[in-house]
């Protein structure tokens, strides 16, 4: 019984625990209400972006339901069955607000998607270089520095013009532009806390390297890694769209909102503003949402950066 007992206190004990650290970490990102504002608006985007085939009034890339009279509505018009196009229709007659719902599900599905196989992939080299140290991380670091020297926008123009545009390759693309950002910021925080005791005790009971990689080092080195995620996160959704919006990244038959910006772009000389406007502020909501959202995870965790 007093064993259950034991074991029952130390069960709540780490559940309080556990929501006294969620209240601070709250506490902490709501002391600036921009950010909070910016979380929330990320949040509903988010949200649109995951129930796009429930939200959207119509599914603009059924062919059942897009009517080539309905070409070009301005914002506010009806059709002739007097159905209403909030923010207008597209030369193909698409309904532009449930094109741009469209548009954040696979931009920032494109987006999240690259920029998690980068983390992994960055993290691990990042991690094993600043661990192991000597020749392998002079080679990995190395690479990171001559990677880092070129425009991002550069690289995935020539690694797309390699493989070509297709959904898969360009998040391969993103995948070998973003790599190197967080392999740099996995090695600055592994370098700090390699040398710290609790990884001289692990080393001291024989324990594996990569029993200490990934038990120990990895789960202290999250917070930066978290931070430049969000960043990245962003930056690589602002890259999609500007490769889609070039023509090199995805196909048509997958709409982002680079392609939605650069289909609307051939009109905005006849006056049809709002087939490109319209999508770019999307765009631009989105990626100053996360990025606000970044700046306060920075602030939280980088005390020399806290206001």
């Amino acid at each position: 019984m007093a064993q259950g007992s034991t074991g029952g206190q130390i069960t709540a004990g780490q559940q309080a625990g556990s929501q006294a650290g969620w209240r601070k970490l709250w506490s902490d990102y709501s002391e600036s209400p921009l950010a909070v504002a910016a979380l929330f608006v990320f949040a509903t985007i988010l949200f649109i972006a995951i129930f796009a085939p429930f939200v959207s009034p119509t599914d603009p890339y059924d062919l059942a339901t897009v009517d080539i009279m309905n070409s070009r509505l301005a914002p506010g018009s009806e059709d002739f069955a007097g159905n209403l196009y909030i923010l207008g229709t597209d030369g193909a007659g698409r309904d532009m607000l449930s094109s741009i719902f469209y548009g954040l599900r696979v931009s920032l599905g494109v987006g999240a998607l690259s920029g998690l196989i980068a983390l992994i992939v960055g993290a691990i080299l990042g991690l094993s270089a600043a661990y192991f140290g000597g020749r392998y991380e002079t080679i990995i670091m190395r690479i990171v520095d001559i990677q880092l020297s070129f425009p991002s926008i550069l690289m995935a123009l020539v690694i797309l013009a390699i493989f070509g545009k297709g959904v898969e390759k360009t998040i391969i693309a993103l995948i070998l532009v973003q790599w190197a950002y967080y392999a740099r910021a996995a090695r600055a925080s592994a370098l700090v806390e390699k040398n710290k005791e609790y990884v001289e005790a692990a080393k001291c009971l024989a324990l594996g390297d990569r029993r200490i990689i990934l038990n120990h080092i990895t789960p202290n080195c999250m917070a930066p890694l978290i931070v430049v995620g969000t960043l990245q996160t962003a930056h690589a959704i602002s890259l999609e769209a500007t490769l889609s919006f070039l023509g090199l990244g995805l196909p048509i038959t997958e709409p982002s909102l680079g392609l939605l910006i650069g289909n609307g772009f051939e009109y905005m000389y006849t006056g049809d503003y709002w087939i490109s406007i319209f999508p770019g502020i999307a765009l631009l909501i989105t990626i100053v949402s996360i990025n606000l959202v970044g700046d306060q995870l920075r602030d939280m965790f980088n005390p020399r950066l806290q206001r």
